[in-house]
């Protein structure tokens, strides 16, 4: 369950692009869990009618994830199937996003792909025909083939995918878990996960399209082995016997692979860092790594590279610019960079430590936000205390950062308050009567804290926006050329503030994504 700031920040987006009565629901399943829309109504006071529009505006922008189960209805009484409603928390911050997915595919493809994303990301769920009329609706876009070829090419490369089922049955919670949960006994699976795996599609599924081949013929262009053509079922044979199938444009449903966006921005947050702490030859060879790697990876937090040979590698760098021109330029890079190798056969193979880079930039991220906030002292002491990972007396802190004793415990004590710094108290073997402090930074506490306080910026951020449009709301909708001097003026203004406020925004939601999404 996402934290009290973050369930604020997501209400709020939803708010934002849908209205009250939708962030209301929204809110309610995100503070209640997986609800009934019987649940639902009790706790929002809404009519059933309108609930039921919100509920279905939720899922149709891919804010949440409808599921039945069963209950029992007690002795002698017959279990029956019941409907529930959960939220899927990360697809409403990734509303905050849409501007580096479609600035992903604009760097990647044309604009035909870009505008083809767009209606995806406007819409949310949508059939082929629905996201090729749109596009057919403006101008500047190309024919149904041109389309069609784009939307293909968005597919193969996964960045949009067939939506999941809209309502997957689970089996009774009890059941279930006894049935998954492993004999070495682990933590069981809640519902929420169980909804989302039984909701989930295989990679073949996800990404599988039939296109109109030259000769009016159906190419399978994703999962050749897949035995459904699209919203229909039929056997695999009928494919190769070349029986003639219907292209059902108007019955799957398809939206953005917000997985793959994600990855590529971690990615990009990876080079990042790397060019930052080395150089743009280190930077170059880790992006070439990633790049050849990419189709590789099951996950967004991949731990490590997939193992490359050497020479691969080499091939892959020295297409980018300042990249090493040699063999052994790379394997020097390779050192720096960490890179771990192993031996398959006679081959030597290179992977990275993705999971050191993102750590090393939360750790970077956080030391920035305790220099701004608290001044230099306090981020030498922080740093210090980051590198020792363990706990530290207070007087030695002192000696350490070379900080008069009393200064360095103010300092301290501060960023103990603020949820920076843990804090435990001992007391002497000599002296039972002296206690002295001990401080050390507990990452996975210290982050969380860290994040909480982002959603807090980044919900102010997102009031303040809002506030400057409706405070300016009447010359924003009239138009330019009836507006006197000053009216004008207000406008520039308002344009100039929402723009500065959004790119604040973008950016504090970068240092978002690396503590929850990377």
């Amino acid at each position: 369950m996402p934290s009290q700031q973050g369930v604020l920040l997501a209400v709020s987006i939803i708010t934002n692009h849908f209205g009250d009565q939708v962030g209301k629901v929204c809110g309610c399943l995100l503070r209640g869990g997986p609800l009934t829309i019987q649940e639902i109504e009790r706790y929002t006071d809404l009519p059933h009618a309108q609930l039921k529009n919100c509920l279905l505006v939720l899922i149709q922008h891919n804010c949440v994830q409808a599921f039945s189960t069963e209950k029992s209805g007690g002795f002698g009484v017959q279990v029956k199937v019941i409907t529930q409603y959960m939220t899927l928390f990360d697809n409403i911050l990734h509303r905050m996003r849409f501007p580096k997915f479609l600035a992903i595919v604009a760097e990647r493809f044309d604009k035909t792909c870009e505008s083809l994303l767009e209606g995806l990301l406007q819409h949310g769920r949508l059939t082929l025909e629905q996201v090729m009329m749109r596009a057919m609706s403006k101008r500047t876009e190309g024919n149904a083939d041109v389309l069609r070829t784009s939307f293909s090419e968005l597919v193969h490369t996964h960045f949009v995918e067939r939506c999941p089922p809209a309502e997957p049955f689970l089996e009774t919670l009890e059941n279930a878990q006894a049935a998954k949960r492993p004999k070495s006994a682990g933590r069981p699976e809640t519902i929420e996960q169980q909804a989302l795996k039984a909701a989930g599609l295989s990679e073949a599924e996800r990404f599988f399209i039939i296109a109109i081949g030259k000769n009016n013929s159906l190419d399978t262009e994703e999962g050749e082995n897949l035995d459904t053509t699209l919203g229909k079922k039929r056997k695999h044979d009928a494919l190769e016997d070349d029986t003639e199938v219907t292209i059902h444009d108007k019955e799957v449903l398809w939206r953005p692979n917000f997985e793959e966006f994600v990855r590529c921005l971690r990615h990009k947050a990876c080079v990042e860092r790397v060019h930052a702490s080395f150089n743009v030859g280190t930077a170059a060879v880790l992006e070439a790594i990633l790049e050849a790697t990419r189709s590789t990876e099951k996950k967004v937090k991949e731990e490590k590279s997939a193992p490359l040979l050497l020479e691969t590698i080499m091939q892959e760098a020295i297409r980018r610019p300042g990249s090493p021109q040699s063999i052994d330029q790379v394997r020097a890079v390779l050192d720096e960079l960490g890179g771990q190798s192993s031996v398959e056969e006679t081959d030597v193979l290179y992977s990275i430590d993705l999971r050191s880079i993102i750590e090393d930039a939360q750790k970077a991220e956080v030391e920035s936000v305790v220099s701004r906030r608290y001044g230099k002292n306090a981020y030498r002491i922080f740093r210090f205390l980051v590198k020792k990972d363990c706990l530290v007396e207070t007087e030695r802190i002192s000696e350490e950062i070379l900080i008069e004793k009393k200064e360095s415990a103010k300092i301290l004590y501060r960023l103990y308050i603020d949820g920076f710094l843990h804090m435990e108290k001992a007391t002497s073997r000599e002296q039972q009567a002296l206690t002295f402090l001990l401080w050390r930074i507990m990452e996975n506490t210290q982050w969380e804290h860290v994040l909480d306080d982002m959603y807090h910026a980044a919900l102010n951020l997102s009031q303040r926006i809002a506030h400057e449009l409706e405070l300016e709301h009447e010359v924003i909708i009239r138009p330019r050329d009836q507006l006197d001097e000053t009216q004008l003026k207000r406008l520039q203004r308002v344009i100039k503030v929402k723009t500065v406020l959004e790119a604040s925004l973008l950016k504090l939601d970068d240092a978002i994504m690396l503590f929850h999404d990377f």
